[in-house]
């Protein structure tokens, strides 16, 4: 990989006239704080790439009434819903983002209301609950630099967009108030290099690991790869095989069904990026 210019730990991008921030050339920031600032003064974009090394999550929280309901959901679906942390109701930063806010330091937030899309925001401040409890999910944006490492190029990277995303067939195993179907990440690669694809990221369970379904998309209930319901589509080139990863936007699909009074969550794509560094969660 080319090198990338970075920026100083714990300051923001130079502001254009409209007051908010760029990315630095390149797309890399020197650390996750730097990046989370970023994103407090208004940064919005996905997140892939941007931090290389540390561990992205994604974001969901409720009401502390619905709180062991999510918690049972996502131990029994561990593949879609790995959790790398949790904060306590109110709590609005942890060891995970030292001095961040959960409530300013994401991108870009979804707010639903009784199960459906009310609002797309950069901040949520104002609609943070003292009973919130705010769930961290592991995220495959944590291995893609084990996959560039070793050469296996991804497609939503290399062509500037979003990484693809889509409902499946696949059912969850229901808990309390949440069920609905897997959602599941899409890249496309050489077919001589899925094997090894697989070996990497199967050492990465805990952000979903190995993938869950190789080829056929209309296998697990996904009949058109150029209308993902989340993120970007991607070209996919002549001999290229998709790749399916669980995904961590699967509890916003179950929200449909559970109906929550109040849930915010990430906006697809653009993550939290913590301190954790991803060798933390790499197994041998």
């Amino acid at each position: 990989m080319d090198s990338v210019p970075e920026i100083p730990a714990g300051t923001v991008p130079e502001a254009p006239a409209g007051g908010v921030p760029e990315a630095p050339a390149g797309g890399a920031f020197a650390s996750p704080a730097a990046a989370r600032a970023a994103f407090r003064a208004g940064l919005v974009r996905p997140t892939s790439g941007l931090c290389p090394g540390y561990t992205q999550v994604n974001l969901l929280a409720v009401p502390q009434e619905y709180a062991f309901d999510f918690l049972l959901f996502a131990q029994r679906n561990p593949k879609p819903m790995p959790i790398i942390g949790v904060l306590e109701a109110g709590q609005t930063s942890s060891e995970l983002l030292a001095g961040g806010d959960i409530r300013t330091d994401v991108p870009s937030y979804r707010v639903y209301r009784d199960g459906e899309l009310a609002d797309t925001c950069s901040e949520v401040t104002e609609l943070w609950r003292e009973d919130m409890v705010a769930f961290l999910i592991g995220c495959s944006f944590t291995f893609e630099s084990a996959l560039l490492a070793a050469g296996i190029e991804i497609a939503h990277i290399s062509q500037g967009v979003n990484v693809p995303m889509y409902r499946t067939s696949i059912p969850t195993v229901p808990a309390g108030i949440f069920s609905g179907p897997l959602v599941v990440s899409m890249r496309p690669l050489p077919a001589s290099q899925v094997a090894e694809a697989v070996r990497i990221t199967s050492r990465y369970p805990a952000v979903h690991g190995a993938p869950v379904h190789i080829g056929n998309p209309d296998e697990i209930g996904i009949s058109d790869l150029a209308s993902p319901e989340y993120g970007d589509a991607v070209e996919i080139p002549e001999g290229h095989i998709p790749v399916f990863w669980a995904c961590g936007v699967t509890p916003q699909a179950a929200l449909l069904a559970a109906r929550p009074s109040l849930a915010i969550a990430h906006a697809p794509g653009q993550m939290l990026i913590t301190d954790a560094a991803d060798s933390r969660f790499q197994v041998p």
